[in-house]
């Protein structure tokens, strides 16, 4: 019986909100008890935005995460309010091209990830929340990482398909990283 709680959190405009909820949609494909919960502030963009995921074998009592198993910091501010909050053990994936302060805990695994810079080079510069993505399904194993296009299908409108295999290789790119 597993149980992960994910934190992914920065800014709006990253896709934080997006990145959750492909990660719930692949735990329902897969049968796991998920939960999805945003939270932002009143701003369009810019503001800040964060998303509690939980993938379990067994219900979800609360979505409510206040010890995260995993959290996906995007920019700054978001890596210094969540990082103490990280349980002994857990993973911390930071976009690297957007923070460069280093982790001081040493209880907890962290990955380095340059997602923007990444995403720009292979050409799909607004995807770098993506990248990330595929690196925590490498890194993590709550969800398997078959199946993103059909995924990805289920949730993004047809007069948007067009954003579904360049979603998939950002997925792979930092799967591959």
């Amino acid at each position: 019986m597993k149980t992960t709680q994910i934190l992914i959190a920065g800014f709006g405009g990253q896709g934080v909100l997006f990145a959750g909820k492909f990660l719930a949609y692949k735990g329902l494909v897969q049968d796991k008890q998920v939960s999805w919960l945003p939270s932002y502030g009143p701003e369009m963009r810019g503001g800040t935005a964060n998303c509690s995921v939980i993938l379990s074998d067994t219900p979800v009592g609360s979505p409510i995460i206040t010890t995260p198993d995993v959290l996906v910091a995007m920019n700054l501010p978001s890596l210094q309010k969540f990082v103490n909050d990280v349980v002994p053990g857990g993973k911390i994936f930071i976009d690297s091209t957007l923070i460069d302060a280093k982790v001081e805990r040493t209880d907890v695994q962290v990955f380095y990830i340059p997602a923007t810079q990444i995403a720009k080079d292979a050409g799909f510069a607004t995807l770098s929340n993506m990248v990330l993505m595929g690196k925590v399904m490498k890194e993590c194993g709550a969800v398997s990482f078959e199946g993103n296009k059909e995924t990805l299908e289920s949730f993004i409108p047809a007069k948007k398909a067009n954003l579904i295999d360049v979603n998939c290789k950002a997925l792979q790119t930092g799967y591959d990283f």
